[in-house]
């Protein structure tokens, strides 16, 4: 992804189509990849891609540069996603469940097969509160600093420390819960 000139996003931001073309051409693949390891779902993704630039395009006049375009793009995606995740959570029923997962694959068996991995980080991640999965994506799949992360979501470092912690927690307590099920 390349930056994008203060020109280009003013001329985007008057409503020029070929400049706000040019935005969606830096950032499409950026807002997709946030909402795909949000959801977990491509269809959702590219639902959220879609929502996110129509809230760019009718926002982008308004962005006053005290952040870098990058992450004002960041927190528009991952608020829609979480958003869009509220108001899907029927969906998100239909899913994978751990539980067959972790029954079909014993521990010691490793997997190069995507697939399955992905399946089975979906179930995981399935596991959390949207608040926590979010900021476990963007600290351990996104590799975002604590920093970024509270920039990115608009909240204190110590809550992205706290919610990082729960979700670490959460995940393994469900590892406990499905070894003595095992």
């Amino acid at each position: 992804m390349s930056e994008i000139s203060s020109a280009i996003l003013t001329r985007a931001g008057n409503g020029d189509i070929a400049a706000f073309e040019q935005v969606y051409k830096n950032f499409s693949d950026f807002v997709y990849n946030i909402s795909l390891k949000v959801t977990r779902n491509s269809h959702d993704a590219e639902e959220i891609t879609q929502d996110t630039f129509m809230k760019i395009y009718h926002k982008l006049k308004t962005f006053r540069y005290h952040s870098s375009f990058k992450t004002w793009v960041y927190r528009i995606a991952v608020n829609t996603a979480i958003n869009y995740y509220h108001s899907s959570m029927r969906k998100e029923l239909k899913r994978v469940d751990f539980e067959t997962v972790a029954l079909t694959q014993g521990d010691d068996k490793k997997t190069s097969d995507n697939i399955e991995d992905s399946a089975q980080l979906d179930s995981l991640l399935k596991v959390l509160k949207p608040a926590h999965r979010v900021c476990l994506v963007l600290r351990e799949i996104e590799g975002l600093s604590y920093h970024e992360i509270a920039s990115v979501l608009q909240i204190p470092v110590n809550t992205v420390r706290s919610r990082l912690k729960r979700a670490r927690q959460a995940l393994l307590a469900r590892r406990e819960v499905i070894k003595n099920e095992l």
